[in-house]
């Protein structure tokens, strides 16, 4: 089980947002680059990024922070980033500056045929991203909810040749009140591809809860406002989860 820690971007900066409200961010560091690498000395195996402006505009915004956080790991760990990206050229231009795999979120459900066109053209490097309130997705930096249910979708997706998909509950995203384990591990039961979770992960019980159902096919979760503002320590959560992965004999 991986624990993956999240570097939202907003304006160069790294920030959490309160579910999805970039009104509501709260700036951890202004050197994106030293986050992760401050990351990569805690353990980390693997980094998650948000283009967070990117989401809202539809296009990267910040591109430069990017490039200075692939830079700072010199490879030495896979990069996964979403947030704006909507053509097969962005896509190139990011796995070319070293990201490792690319999530694509709004653009699955509103271009229609992008998702499939991405699997194609970029095999193994493309991940789905399905944010969802009550069973139903969210689109636009999750500011509207659409009729679309995640498990329909995600089937959709996975057919397309994704290579996982990172699922986000975001009545709980920043919010630091508990993962739902219920809708994950429902999703989860319905793939074969892997499931990352996202969203909630408070303290080293959800871990704990998360290590439980990691059988049934769920390889990471995803850590933000819990690791910056200290109700998880990082390095122990990774050395659990590694203690607890072995103990049931998946790895």
């Amino acid at each position: 089980m991986l624990i993956i820690p999240a570097i939202d971007l907003k304006d160069g900066h790294c920030v959490r947002l309160k579910q999805g409200v970039m009104e509501d961010a709260t700036v951890f560091s202004k050197e994106p680059g030293e986050m992760a690498s401050h990351w990569l000395s805690q353990g980390a195996r693997r980094l998650h990024l948000v283009d967070l402006n990117g989401a809202f505009a539809g296009k990267p915004r910040n591109e430069v922070a990017i490039r200075e956080i692939v830079q700072s790991l010199d490879d030495q760990i896979p990069i996964q980033l979403g947030g704006g990206i909507r053509d097969l050229d962005t896509i190139e231009r990011y796995l070319d500056d070293g990201i490792s795999y690319i999530i694509i979120g709004t653009a699955a459900i509103k271009i229609p045929g992008f998702l499939q066109d991405a699997c194609n053209a970029f095999p193994g490097q493309i991940m789905a991203g399905l944010d969802a309130k009550d069973g139903k997705v969210a689109v636009d930096g999750w500011s509207k909810i659409t009729g679309h249910d995640v498990i329909d979708l995600a089937k959709k997706f996975e057919d397309y040749g994704v290579e996982a998909i990172i699922y986000t509950d975001i009545g709980r995203d920043g919010m630091l009140n508990g993962i739902n384990i219920e809708a994950t591990i429902e999703l989860a039961r319905e793939l074969t591809i892997p499931v990352i979770a996202s969203g909630g992960i408070t303290n080293i019980s959800d871990v704990q809860k998360l290590c439980a159902i990691e059988s049934e096919g769920i390889i990471g979760a995803i850590t933000g406002r819990a690791i910056y503002e200290g109700s998880l320590n990082f390095k122990e959560a990774q050395q659990l989860a590694d203690k607890l992965s072995k103990d049931n004999g998946i790895s």
